[in-house]
């Protein structure tokens, strides 16, 4: 059996200032990396094989923390970065809000509306056969054992989405993802798949 443990990075400078991140970055707050500790915590009895993380800083920083100075090797996938938000990307909500309101609420509350184009963004189509095709070669190449991922908010929530074969309007139809939040999939040996906890905080009270 496979078991895939899968976790968005700690909370970054941006994430407090309320700018999108995407595809750039910003450094984990004090709260973001005692929250990853907290996570390397639950996990601690945990014996992993590998951690597949996006390669962006701030998750690769996480994956360190929960790796908490042990031999699992670490890999880093650019195709599990966070989605491409083009010119979003460093501004403030508010700042987008002032010239791109709808397509900003409409990520939000009806993804299958989302236009990527007017600020020259990755879609999120685009992302999720991005998505999909890490997750597979993931899945493939790891038969049985425990696997962790660390990754982002919108990309998490298009790996849960992809593999219950969810249509993009109910992107959003799981818990908040909020940061080392904690996703736990079985796998059997014949690859079908259960969700054990779903964006699960606990660790966090």
């Amino acid at each position: 059996m496979l078991t895939i443990y899968l976790t968005r990075h700690g909370e970054t400078e941006w994430n407090v200032e309320n700018r999108i991140q995407g595809s750039k970055d910003s450094e984990l707050t004090t709260n973001g990396i005692r929250d990853a500790k907290l996570l390397s915590k639950k996990l601690s009895d945990i014996n992993f094989r590998k951690i597949y993380t996006s390669s962006s800083k701030r998750a690769v920083t996480t994956a360190n923390i929960l790796k908490n100075n042990s031999f699992i090797p670490i890999i880093e996938e650019d195709a599990l970065k966070e989605i491409n938000f083009g010119d979003w990307e460093g501004k403030t909500k508010i700042e987008i809000n002032e010239r791109f309101e709808n397509e900003f609420e409409s990520l939000w509350t009806s993804p299958h509306l989302y236009d990527h184009i007017p600020h020259r963004a990755e879609s999120l189509n685009d992302l999720r056969e991005r998505v999909g095709h890490v997750i597979q070669n993931i899945v493939s190449s790891n038969q049985e054992g425990n696997i962790l991922i660390v990754t982002h908010a919108v990309v998490l929530a298009t790996i849960i989405a992809d593999l219950n074969q969810s249509p993009i309007e109910k992107l959003w139809d799981i818990p908040y993802v909020h940061g080392t939040s904690l996703t736990i999939i079985h796998f059997d040996d014949n690859k079908n798949l259960e969700f054990k906890i779903l964006c699960d905080t606990s660790h966090l009270d």
